[in-house]
């Protein structure tokens, strides 16, 4: 169903730039009155992006946790080819993104823009066709049981609140609740366990909680302060595309006589950087890592996380001391009150700040991928996938917050606030430390959660 709206979005899409603008000819005189489309025309187009917006929201997710759930993570060997898996589904993500960065921005400024939208439109229903051929070959998950996923973990909570005030005097076990006995697990969020007793008034036709049932909620539970934590890199993860960008504008870009590379395609640096390791992390690095670890997987899924949180800060460093750079380079040279000047410094200079997030997107990214994945129920794979797609979301949130508050309490009184718009005058270093500071209180505090987290399944 996603897939259809996928398509039927870029299909209108398609449309849109096809139909005739009924300005014809008036738009040689460039008066952008005369220019502008029919309102339908723009109210189709716009249709059409949320329509594929919503497309993907469902044929992400859902396609990933789908191809993962072709695997046996009760077998050793389909164990290793899942984890795998993840790894290079993010490396055909990111090499069909950055060939398709410089094939269609091409074809839609020179070409046509219809054909930039139609492109991936038969792209997609080609996909959907060959997805469909294959119906007969898939393994589907069979339901064991008769409650959802989101009933059952609400019934523990629902219960625990219930007997919150109850003593083991008050309630009168079942024969599952005298044959639980607490592990590692359960003494974790023991507040829970009073789900597994059942009040003596309880009112016949009733059930209490199943011992599965109180772990699984535990489960889910456990993640929340695993994703909370992995917030900072969300942060660092929307400087990628605005500040880091801004920076490119106002630094010498010329690559040959003549020739300027816009600042926003720097970000290529970091699809290659991926594509160039993940292979050397799923053919190398794994299996030496499996020889000293017997972990599946090289390292677990949270090894691999802090990991990549680490060097997402070391990036922050990195561009810190760009930053720090440019501005002296700007000072030097009497541009400080210049910004439509080029500061006489290489954008090549941003290449290591660009690859070392690639880098991180390696870690981080495929890891949240394979972790939120595993770690909910059955159920729910599609949306812990969804999950972990939040914690970009939430970061591009919690870092424009940051922004606002940030500029109202350096702006004002005729001073310059750290995101000035002449950013000779900005301090977007500061804003950089602030931030690697932030992600070193996210990283110890995930180090903390992570190392008394206990996996639900026995792959890691």
């Amino acid at each position: 169903m996603a897939s259809v709206l996928y398509i039927l979005g870029l299909g209108l899409l398609t449309l849109s730039a096809i139909l005739p603008s009924p300005a014809g000819s008036h738009c040689e005189t460039n008066d952008i009155t005369t220019c502008s489309p029919a309102q339908s025309q723009v109210v189709l187009f716009f249709f059409s992006l949320y329509l594929v917006a919503v497309g993907q929201g469902g044929h992400k997710p859902c396609t990933q946790a789908f191809g993962a759930d072709q695997f046996d993570g009760q077998d050793p060997e389909e164990c290793k080819a899942k984890s795998s898996f993840f790894n290079w589904w993010y490396f055909g993500v990111c090499a069909g993104a950055t060939v398709t960065i410089f094939i269609l921005s091409y074809i839609q400024d020179n070409l046509s823009w219809a054909l930039g939208f139609g492109i991936p439109c038969i792209a997609m229903a080609i996909a959907l066709v060959v997805f469909l051929l294959g119906t007969t070959t898939y393994r589907y998950s069979i339901k064991q049981n008769e409650k959802g996923p989101f009933v059952r973990i609400t019934s523990v909570f629902v219960a625990a609140f219930r007997n919150w005030r109850t003593t083991p005097s008050d309630m009168a076990s079942d024969e599952e609740s005298r044959e639980f006995l607490p592990d590692q697990s359960s003494e974790q969020f023991k507040f829970l366990n009073k789900a597994l007793f059942a009040p003596k008034y309880l009112e016949k036709g009733d059930s209490v909680c199943s011992k599965a049932e109180v772990e699984e909620a535990k489960a889910v539970l456990r993640l929340v302060p695993i994703w909370v934590t992995c917030l900072v890199y969300g942060i660092v993860y929307a400087q990628v595309g605005t500040f880091y960008t801004k920076q490119g504008a106002t630094m010498d870009r010329t690559v040959v006589s003549g020739y300027k590379i816009p600042p926003a395609s720097l970000q290529c640096f970091i699809g290659l950087a991926i594509i160039m390791i993940i292979p050397i992390y799923d053919r190398i690095f794994v299996p030496i890592a499996r020889v000293f670890t017997r972990n599946p997987s090289g390292i677990t899924m949270l090894q691999r996380i802090g990991v990549g949180i680490f060097l997402s800060a070391l990036s922050m460093v990195v561009a810190a001391l760009v930053e720090m750079k440019r501005l002296k380079t700007a000072r030097e040279y009497d541009l400080v009150d210049k910004p439509s000047a080029t500061v006489p410094m290489s954008v090549w200079w941003l290449v290591p700040q660009y690859f070392i997030f690639g880098l991180a997107d390696v870690f981080t990214l495929v890891g949240l991928q394979e972790f939120f994945y595993d770690q909910v129920p059955t159920e729910l794979r599609s949306i812990g996938l969804a999950l972990y797609l939040s914690v970009i979301g939430i970061g591009s949130f919690l870092s424009s917050f940051l922004i606002s508050v940030i500029e109202k309490a350096t702006g004002g009184d005729g001073h310059s606030s750290w995101f000035s718009n002449n950013l000779n005058r900005a301090h977007l270093d500061y804003f950089y430390w602030l931030i690697v500071g932030l992600n070193a209180i996210g990283f110890v505090a995930f180090l903390h959660f992570a190392r008394s987290y206990i996996y639900n399944r026995s792959t890691m």
